[in-house]
């Protein structure tokens, strides 16, 4: 499959099978997690064989089952846009796993924080996760609002806006809240987040989102006027 297949069939996927991902796939998201280190300036560990972060009440709480593998999203304390990138990369990890066949989803709250399979330097912290391996299902599809929602600006837009903001309703976001708004203004994009949990994660999400519907090539983000 494609990356417009992936967000197309990718669900969020909560109980996983015994199983443990291959060396060659390993290889992929090492390979790709290394990439997204360098562009991001991040910290991003791909954890295997560690049961132990979604054992917790937490964790069951969050009805997770059978978690061995996952994701940190590691950087800079001190990094005003540390969740935004966090969001942005981790989205494209999630949709490489899918395209590998692999499922996930993303969990702030609900795991345990390991230390020693971690490895973190004294200015860096742990933003979140992403749990990955094999699902018992393949998710299901949620809610999601219509696009006049999300769309600020009125009149004919391109076609390709509105394919970016098609996908940007499929990013997942935390308690599928979608508290963000699009506009077109000076031939750029600019998108701006509500107030709610986890919002500046979930920025970065959409945005890795939209950018596959609309196509890089089509246009440049807004990034002068950042109060979101």
């Amino acid at each position: 499959m494609d990356i417009k297949e992936a967000v197309e069939k990718r669900h969020s996927v909560r109980q996983y099978l015994d199983k443990p991902i291959d060396d060659e796939k390993t290889q992929i998201l090492e390979k790709q997690i290394e990439k997204c280190n360098q562009e991001g300036h991040l910290n991003i560990q791909l954890i295997l064989n560690e049961p132990r972060a979604f054992q917790s009440q937490l964790a069951h709480y969050g009805k997770f089952k059978g978690v061995q593998h996952y994701i940190a999203l590691i950087g800079k304390k001190n990094s005003p846009d540390l969740q935004e990138k966090c969001g942005y990369y981790g989205e494209h990890l999630v949709l490489l796993a899918q395209h590998l066949g692999l499922n996930t989803c993303w969990v702030a709250l609900t795991y345990k924080k390991i230390p020693e399979v971690l490895h973190l330097d004294s200015d860096e912290k742990i933003v979140a996760v992403i749990s990955i391996g094999y699902g018992e299902n393949q998710g299901v599809a949620r809610r999601s609002k219509d696009m006049k929602d999300v769309i600020e600006t009125e009149g004919n837009l391109p076609q390709w806006f509105y394919e970016g903001v098609r996908y940007a309703l499929l990013a997942p976001t935390a308690m599928n809240q979608q508290k963000f708004k699009f506009a077109f203004e000076n031939g750029k994009v600019k998108v701006k987040r509500g107030i709610g949990f986890y919002t500046k994660l979930d920025l970065g999400i959409v945005k890795c989102h939209f950018e596959i519907g609309a196509g890089k090539n089509h246009f440049q983000w807004d990034t002068e006027d950042d109060k979101r």
